[in-house]
């Protein structure tokens, strides 16, 4: 990945390298070319010893917590339902630091592929609007990443640990507790992870879309049959460019597939797992609004990542209409290669559609969001209710006793 060959990777590197931090990813300087072969691989040595250190922490954090777990669990006497769900919820942090290690193990070529196919595609893109005025303005695009992106990381820093320091583990020391706090904004990083590349993409069908317009603002005005030929080269170069923007959606699809899908089910169960100990702690919780505040803030992590995607999606399907309106010019009827080519862009579309999934598990959408909405919510009711039902069994027995 070479940063002077794209403005837009090296726009989003200073994330990339705090995800690498995390290790969430690998750092962008090792796919970027270097003479220095020796370097490289002391390099990549170096940060594969620092990943399995962070992995051997998360064990051990996981650890301490299922232990501290196990102690409250006997002192609210809940030893049934509730040590399930606990163990698991807790083992699922392990769960996603392996499969995160193992994807980036995995994926690694691919993630290169993913990154050269961003420049390559950049750098086909301005070479195709440079006969149109250019590229739209990368400043924007900096902005926008650091209010969409950068600006929920810092709330996410801010919030995670004053929300949730005084739930976990309350028998656990504070030096585990804070390293507890940092795994988990750790593991919510991965949205915002995903969110950059997802707008890489956004940016990339952008200036497509602006060419676009470009080449049908030209055709209102153009009877020349030379400059109409040339239109209509640019046209099918803008059919092909779309097409490998589609690809690559599908590339980040598979990258993501493994992390994507716990990163849900962990926010998911995560809230599942609050509404229980909120209940077992009714009337001696020190901190019940908390755990709303935690709630919410997990809930909003995947709305960004699923509002992004959808964002990307209209982008792309505003392609098409564009295409309607060059369809409805009149040069379009009197020349036939125009006319040609706009069919065939048109069969590209219906068939290309574009949707960010986990390798077709689900689809990363509002309409994904909302249903797994009301799913946890069914599940609240479902929780409560079996808990109540504990709960007046529990008041029978004593009664019976008492009698």
């Amino acid at each position: 990945m070479e940063a002077n060959r794209s403005r837009l990777l090296a726009t989003a590197r200073p994330y990339l390298q705090l995800f690498s931090v995390l290790a969430l990813t690998p750092p962008p300087r090792f796919f970027e070319s270097t003479s220095n072969l020796r370097l490289l691989r002391n390099l990549k040595a170096g940060y594969c010893c620092f990943a399995s250190g962070v992995l051997v922490l998360v064990t051990y954090e996981c650890y301490v917590n299922i232990m501290g777990l196990q102690r409250q669990l006997v002192q609210f006497h809940v030893e049934d339902f509730s040590k399930v769900m606990g163990n698991t919820h807790k083992g699922l942090v392990l769960v996603m630091a392996i499969c995160n290690h193992l994807n980036m193990l995995l994926n690694y070529r691919r993630l290169g592929r993913i990154y050269d196919e961003i420049a390559a595609l950049e750098a086909d893109i301005d070479g195709a609007s440079r006969c149109f005025g250019g590229q739209r303005r990368c400043w924007s695009f900096r902005f926008r990443l650091a209010i969409f992106v950068g600006l929920w990381m810092v709330l996410l820093v801010a919030l995670i640990p004053p929300l949730s320091y005084n739930r976990v583990n309350v028998l656990a020391s504070g030096t585990d507790k804070i390293i507890t706090e940092i795994v988990l904004i750790m593991l919510q990083f991965k949205g915002p992870e995903y969110c950059v590349f997802v707008m890489l993409v956004h940016e990339l069908i952008l200036e497509v879309r602006h060419t676009l317009q470009q080449i049908n603002q030209e055709l209102e005005d153009c009877n020349i049959r030379d400059r109409l030929q040339e239109l209509c080269v640019a046209l099918k170069r803008n059919q092909l460019l779309v097409g490998r923007i589609w690809r690559l959606v599908g590339e980040l699809g598979s990258y993501f597939t493994l992390t994507m899908i716990l990163l849900f089910l962990y926010n998911g169960f995560t809230i599942l797992h609050v509404v229980n100990w909120a209940i077992i702690k009714t009337g001696s919780d020190c901190c019940p609004y908390k755990r709303v505040g935690v709630s919410v803030i997990l809930t909003i992590n995947l709305l960004l990542v699923c509002s992004y995607s959808e964002c990307c999606t209209n982008a792309y399907k505003d392609i098409p209409r564009i295409l309607r309106r060059i369809r409805s010019l009149p040069v379009a009827e009197d020349f036939p290669i125009l006319k040609m080519g706009l069919r065939e862009y048109f069969l590209q579309m219906q068939h290309l559609k574009l949707l960010f999934t986990c390798s077709g598990f689900f689809d990363i959408s509002l309409k994904y969001f909302a249903g797994m909405l009301v799913t946890i919510l069914g599940y609240i009711i479902i929780l409560v209710q079996f808990k109540l039902q504990a709960f007046v069994e529990t008041e029978n027995k004593k009664i019976l006793n008492t009698n």
